[in-house]
């Protein structure tokens, strides 16, 4: 879109908005700054940089962990753009949702329907203090344990002679693939790593061409929820949109592979038909192809990660990365302190558990965040050197 308005007028930025409520922004009295509509916040990010748009704050629509919530405050400041005031509008909205976007660094959140007044206050009063309310949050916001410099020394170093070592491995992996179904050989989806970042997490592809859109239809087969079953027949997937994302016309909680996107809130709406697990994985999955069941057992669709470790998205060691709608419901004082620990390609659950027998979903929480209390380079080490033996497992998981 072009931008008529001169680059000194500060700019109230409004994205995924419909007409009909854009309306009601340009009408609002947000005192000498101006409304400026973007389809998303990547055009949006793009228009700041290119046309030196004085943004003083920004308004989205869409949920929490939807592109346009924290997501999108997450690729404004990976490009260094300026800290301004950013507001939420949401059509769903709880006590751990709030805390969730709060600590995330989202401004304020309200939920849908619109209270003008109230926003109008809000936004005014942020802009005319944001320097000040900066410093305040600055000094009380909680630390995020980092990792050392030692470790990420480590990291860099190992996953990149892995890399190199592997990379015959990796070609023939992409062969077999290739070979045996259609479609990609590799794969990535949005996963929250530590202190709640978005990421895209990359796998080898193990499953059939559309497989992840028969996730609902498989749900009675949880292994940790395995009661459902007998309590209610898997659903049908319903094409299209989920309910959630419905009110927008577009898909908010997206995920990407096979070259396709398709919307995982359609998964987390379930739920209440369901003793809400917060984690999703299935014996003998009929999904998995031939070659995808052998790279799952020996932890080879995992490799790719290793380009994550390299660019910083994770560390060898860890706790797992979770997918939106799974660390959605992990924002309780209880297990929030797994998400202060690195993101990792294996952790302590991996070899604590696996290839032993099933572990329940308190258990592998409760070794998140022994891991987040532990984490070190010296422990890092002793878990890489039990690792070995875990992936010789005798049953799949």
């Amino acid at each position: 879109m072009e931008h008529t308005l001169p680059a000194a007028t500060p700019i109230i930025a409004i994205i995924g908005v419909e007409d009909d409520q854009l309306s009601i922004f340009k009408n609002c009295n947000f005192k000498t700054s101006s409304v400026m509509p973007f389809v998303n916040g990547m055009k949006m990010a793009s228009a700041w940089q290119a046309d030196s748009l004085n943004i003083v704050a920004i308004i989205s629509f869409g949920e929490i962990m939807a592109p346009g919530g924290i997501p999108l405050i997450e690729a404004v400041k990976k490009r260094g753009l300026q800290e301004v005031p950013f507001f939420l509008m949401v059509n769903h909205l709880n006590t751990n949702l709030t805390k969730l976007a709060l600590s995330a660094g989202i401004t304020d959140v309200f939920k849908l329907p619109l209270n003008i007044g109230r926003i109008e206050k809000k936004v005014n009063f942020f802009i005319e203090n944001q320097l000040m309310l900066n410093d305040i949050s600055q000094a009380k916001k909680p630390r995020i344990k980092g990792i050392s410099l030692a470790k990420r020394a480590f990291d860099v170093f190992f996953a990149g002679t892995a890399l190199l070592v592997l990379s015959p491995l990796f070609l023939l992996i992409y062969l077999m693939i290739k070979l045996e179904s259609k479609g990609p050989a590799f794969y990535y989806a949005l996963r929250v790593g530590s202190g709640y970042r978005i990421f895209k997490f990359y796998k080898f592809r193990s499953m059939y061409v559309n497989a992840d859109a028969r996730l609902k239809d498989l749900k009675h087969l949880n292994q940790y929820n395995i009661d459902a079953a007998n309590e209610k027949a898997p659903a049908v997937l319903n094409a299209g949109l989920c309910d959630e994302c419905k009110a927008y016309h577009k898909c908010q909680y997206p995920l990407f592979a096979d070259n396709m996107e398709w919307c995982e809130m359609d998964f987390r709406n379930e739920k209440k038909a369901t003793s809400n697990s917060a984690f999703f994985k299935i014996k003998n999955d009929p999904r998995i192809t031939r070659v995808g069941n052998f790279i799952r057992n020996t932890s080879i669709d995992e490799l790719p990660q290793l380009w994550n470790v390299i660019i910083g998205d994770m560390s060898i060691v860890g706790n797992r990365p979770l997918p939106l709608y799974e660390a959605e419901k992990l924002t309780t004082d209880k297990y929030v302190l797994r998400f202060s620990a690195p993101a990792g390609i294996t952790g302590l659950w991996q070899v604590e558990k696996r290839g032993k027998g099933e572990m329940s979903e308190e258990e592998r929480l409760m070794l998140d965040n022994k891991y987040a209390q532990s984490h070190s380079l010296k422990y890092d080490l002793k878990l890489i050197l039990r690792t070995i033996p875990a992936l010789l497992q005798k049953e799949s998981v």
